[in-house]
Formats: structure tokens, sequence, C-alpha cells
């Protein structure tokens, strides 16, 4: 059982780190997921302190995940109109082949997004498209950063406790 729960929990933090640029997966929450399967287990000691504070850390980055691109499209002057765009250009060029799909179709998504709302002014809709471009990156570099972080968390308890798993 505490070899599954270490795999799992493996798997948790490496979909931690690939959530952070997919919009359909919470980074950093499945990433402190992993973590806490690795608390769970009866090798390593729970401690309550750091769960309770990676999971604030997780929580208030999913929060801010919502915010950070709509900052980024309204300081440029776009719409929510941009800001669907960006996640579905942000999905579409998951799905593509196109190496850095997923920067293009964020930037070109909320390039159309807010030329659906206003045809007429390409200039403030590709303002706009930065903005949401700009934010999306923002947004997935935080999510990254962190969980990276928790995977190294993950790897360096797993070290020093390696010789009671295996």
């Amino acid at each position: 059982m505490e070899i599954f729960l270490l795999l799992i929990g493996f798997v948790f933090v490496c979909l931690g780190i690939i959530g952070s640029f997919l919009p359909v997966l919470p980074g950093p929450l499945t990433g402190w997921f992993g973590l806490l399967l690795l608390h769970i287990t009866k090798t390593i000691p729970m401690n309550w302190t750091f769960l309770g504070i990676t999971l604030a850390l997780a929580i208030i980055i999913f929060i801010l995940d919502y915010f950070i691109p709509a900052i980024g499209t309204k300081r440029f002057g776009g719409t929510k109109y941009g800001v669907y765009g960006t996640t579905i250009g942000l999905i579409i060029g998951l799905l593509s082949p196109i190496p850095f799909g997923m920067l293009l179709g964020a930037f070109f998504g909320a390039f159309i997004g807010e030329l659906i709302y206003d045809g007429k002014d390409t200039n403030r809709a590709l303002k706009a498209s930065f903005g949401a471009f700009f934010g999306f990156l923002a947004s997935a570099t935080i999510k990254f950063s962190i969980a990276t972080v928790y995977f190294i968390f993950f790897i360096i308890k797993f070290w020093e406790y390696k010789s009671v798993f295996f």
C-alpha cells in the first residue's frame, strides 16, 4: 500500500506540472494532492504545518489563475470575449501539432475573440490579445513554479525516507 501511495503521489506531482499549462487541470492543487498522498503513507511523518501552508498557497494560486489572464486582458483594453478566446485558443493550440501551439493559440484566440466583439478595431483587438497572452504567460509561470517546487519537495521527502520504502 505504501508503494501504491508513493506512485500515485508521484503521478499527481507530475500531473501538477503538466496542469500548469492545461486549463482543465489545476496544476498546483494536483501537485499538492501528490504531497498529501506522500504524507499519508505510514513511512513519512505527517507534517500538518507544511501541508497547510502548501495547500493555502495552492488555493491562492488556483483562485488567482482565474483573475490574472483577465487582468492582463483588461489592462490592455480587452473584453471577456478576449478572455474566452484565449481559453479556446489555448485548448486548440494544445491539440495542434504546431510547436508552441498553446502560446500561439492563446494569442490568436484572444485576437479572434476581440474581433468578434468589435470587428472594426483591429488595433484594439491586437493590443488586447497581447494582454491576454501576457496574462496567460504570467499565470502559467506562477503555476509552473509552484508545481515544480511541490515536485522538488516530493523528491526531497522521498529521498530522505527511500531506505524505508525499498
